[in-house]
């Protein structure tokens, strides 16, 4: 970890030599790496301090961690998660909070928390994270910085600890669209769906609802500023019953969830932080009627948007409801907000296709993202649509 960390985002491990190229696509870059993903001569904690007792040192290096490294990546520390990746946060009960560089007084949201921290605040390029429920996208959103939620199954999540197995995916942040795409380059290959250069931009009138009205209003204008250079969107209705949506998305979650982590929770009765104690124990409720249920609502909606999107159409909506929360916000409002975003954040977790956050506007001086879900298998050639989106809104705020 680096010497100066004034935004509290890495685990303080020893340092480890850490191999890399000495040349390739992402040389001169540095990179954090998000505390579920094995890196060789690390412990794995997970941000749960029994997982860490049990790690050990590991002797292997996670298969997407060893690509950025083998592209000349230099690993500059892990990053702190909230506990066991369960939670939207970014306040982890045993190893305290990282801080939000765009905006001190406000969450970094969660559980890639140090490594949006890591990024936004200029310690590392680029870093790793991993996204089930939103947790590149949102940090992103409230740093100021871009994140990518991969197409589900396209990156491999070999040595590297679970949550959700059928909606864990690695993700990744960058300060700018460009270093974003220079990892897309190197962990995609080619896109399976190669969007055209001007997509058909729809407009979710019903995610836009759910911002907060003031969130609402900047995010429509910033999409505003974008019609002279990419043409004015489509205004569709993305989900037909977004509560059905929202608990099929928390029935998933939580069945697999409790598959993963609840063996270890009821042999050993690890303590667990606030919020996710009580996500534990509705993981643990989830019965099989629901979690089948779950999945049939999911088969629906992924069809649905499919067809909605097709090979050549790109939705917007905003990334999260508003701003990130105040680090003072107490345990109900956070699981409030956490709750409302989920249900944007849903879309693109029971879809499993790829979306991206941008940050495109502030509101109160801190940051706010929008966002592009495109087709399944769409992931560089939306990374690429982003670049030009956000640059046309910039450039009419210019």
């Amino acid at each position: 970890m680096p010497i100066d960390d004034p935004f509290r985002c890495f685990v303080p491990y020893p340092d480890v030599p850490v191999k890399q190229a000495s040349s390739g696509p992402l040389a001169g870059l540095t990179l954090a790496v998000k505390d579920l993903f094995d890196v060789k001569g690390y412990p794995t904690g997970a941000g749960q301090p029994l997982v860490l007792a049990q790690s050990g040192i590991k002797t292997r290096t996670a298969p997407v961690v060893k690509a950025l490294l083998e592209a000349g990546a230099r690993f500059v520390g892990k990053t702190h998660t909230d506990e066991l990746a369960f939670s939207l946060n970014g306040k982890n009960a045993h190893f305290g909070a990282p801080i939000n560089p765009a905006a001190p007084d406000r969450i970094t949201g969660g559980s890639s928390s140090g490594s949006m921290a890591a990024v936004a605040g200029r310690l590392a390029d680029i870093a790793l994270g991993s996204d089930t429920g939103g947790s590149v996208r949102a940090p992103a959103s409230y740093g100021g910085i871009f994140g990518i939620r991969p197409t589900h199954g396209r990156l491999p999540l070999k040595l590297t600890w679970p949550l959700s197995e059928s909606l864990d995916t690695p993700g990744w942040f960058a300060r700018d669209g460009e270093t974003l795409a220079r990892v897309g380059e190197v962990l995609f290959g080619k896109d399976r769906t190669v969007l055209p250069a001007k997509p058909r931009m729809l407009l979710a009138g019903d995610m836009f609802a759910q911002a907060v009205a003031d969130a609402e209003t900047i995010l429509r204008n910033v999409v505003q500023r974008a019609v002279p250079v990419l043409g004015q969107p489509e205004t569709v209705k993305a989900a037909r019953d977004l509560d059905s949506l929202y608990w099929a998305f928390r029935w998933i979650q939580g069945r697999e969830a409790w598959l993963s982590d609840g063996e270890l929770i009821e042999r050993f009765a690890p303590p667990l932080g606030p919020g996710v104690a009580e996500r534990f124990a509705f993981s643990k409720s989830v019965t099989d009627e629901e979690y089948e249920k779950a999945g049939a609502v999911r088969k629906v909606f992924r069809s649905k948007l499919a067809r909605l999107l097709d090979s050549d159409g790109v939705l917007l909506l905003p990334t999260v409801p508003d701003i990130a929360p105040l680090v003072t916000a107490q345990e109900p409002e956070l699981d409030d907000f956490r709750n409302r975003a989920l249900r944007l954040l849903c879309l693109a977790g029971l879809s499993g296709f790829p979306q991206v956050t941008m940050p495109v506007a502030q509101r109160e001086g801190a940051p706010l993202g929008l966002s592009l879900i495109g087709p399944k298998g769409s992931d560089k050639s939306l990374i690429a649509f982003a670049i030009r989106f956000e640059r046309a809104a910039r450039a009419r705020i210019a």
